[in-house]
């Protein structure tokens, strides 16, 4: 039995592949080096990231799939959930020992489960795109906070570069503590301790952080929101089928209204 521990990264993890191919000791586990447990029986390797053997396996990986399965093999470590690594690794083991092209052999469960885990990560990012909400601050940067169910931040940074390369902006992920920052010319992944981040109430800025026109911009859009909503077509099933209740915390129509002065 060997366990494989690694620091997180997605470098880490391919630095585990190529580990375990130059051993040739397959792992029964790859976990992170922070959460993993001591083995009763068997090895635990740890491996320290190495962004050039990491370079070499994801090379090679893109010389035997399509993009999109390469995109997909990416988005399988965005999507976090337990046991993502060993999936990963089934999957790139499977591609350097097949002869052929494994990305419709669905006998595989791990070619199946990779498709279908890319499908929710990509979906999971689409509604983001969508609803993630910038608040003008006083400083004029433009704030948004962000809880995915997966880890797709890195995903919709460049959707957000195109959109608003005129403006500073900064979208910070509070599920994963790190969010990307965006300075005009170009955007960097930050991490800040959960005191250093802007009060907020369910992921809107309080009132006293935000410029006065970002609070009238607010109000406005609440008064619009209610004018166009029409009672008699109120169809609370269709409207949580498109905007699922768990992101009502970044639409400004879905927050309590501004007192006025």
């Amino acid at each position: 039995m060997y366990l494989y521990t690694y620091d997180g990264s997605f470098e880490g993890l391919l630095t585990v592949v190529f580990e375990a191919f130059e051993r040739k000791a397959w792992p029964t586990a790859i976990e992170q080096e922070h959460q993993a447990q001591p083995l009763l029986i068997g090895e635990t390797i740890a491996v320290t990231t190495d962004e050039q053997k990491a370079g070499r396996v994801w090379r090679g990986l893109q010389q035997r799939l399509s993009e999109e399965a390469t995109q997909s093999l990416f988005h399988t470590y965005l999507w976090e959930h337990t046991g993502f690594e060993m999936l990963f690794f089934e999957y790139v083991r499977l591609v350097f020992v097949s002869a052929g092209n494994v990305e419709g052999n669905y006998t595989a469960s791990c070619v199946l489960q990779v498709q279908q885990i890319s499908k929710q990560v990509h979906r999971e990012k689409h509604r983001m795109e969508a609803f993630v909400r910038f608040q003008k601050t006083a400083d004029g940067l433009f704030y948004a906070t962000v809880s995915p169910d997966f880890n797709v931040l890195p995903l919709i940074i460049r959707h957000f570069e195109k959109r608003y390369a005129d403006q500073r902006w900064a979208i910070y992920d509070t599920k994963r503590h790190y969010g990307a920052l965006y300075d005009l010319n170009a955007t960097s992944l930050v991490s800040l301790e959960a005191s250093a981040l802007p009060p907020k109430q369910q992921g809107i800025l309080a009132p006293d952080t935000l410029d006065e026109e970002e609070k009238r911009y607010q109000q406005l859009w609440q008064v619009y929101f209610d004018h166009v909503n029409i009672p008699e077509r109120k169809n609370p099933k269709l409207h949580l089928r498109h905007i699922p209740k768990r992101y009502w915390k970044y639409l400004s129509e879905k927050q309590p209204r501004f007192l006025s002065n």
